[in-house]
């Protein structure tokens, strides 16, 4: 979760990143070392396109940043993530 004291940057929910064709993805990550992302302790919400949600995945990766939520976008409707459900047997 972010923290409370921490002001969302980057794209607006409304932003025109949002509604291009390219965009299938939506990361919201908290920056913890300086890289090509942010800087540290930033909370940044994007818009990306594949090969760019690719970048955002292997930087969580290195240990650059860590994603708190990830949607897809499908035609500018963001669509969250669904977690695994647990079989009951």
């Amino acid at each position: 979760m972010k923290g409370l004291h921490l002001p969302v940057t980057g794209h607006d929910l409304l932003a025109v990143e949002r509604f291009q064709d390219s965009t299938r993805h939506m990361a919201e990550f908290l920056v913890r070392k300086d890289c090509a992302l942010g800087a540290r302790d930033q909370y940044i919400r994007r818009f990306l396109t594949e090969e760019g949600y690719t970048q955002v995945l292997e930087a969580q990766k290195k240990g650059h940043i860590r994603v708190c939520k990830s949607a897809a976008v499908i035609e500018g409707h963001i669509v969250p993530d669904k977690k695994k459900k647990r079989r009951r047997k």
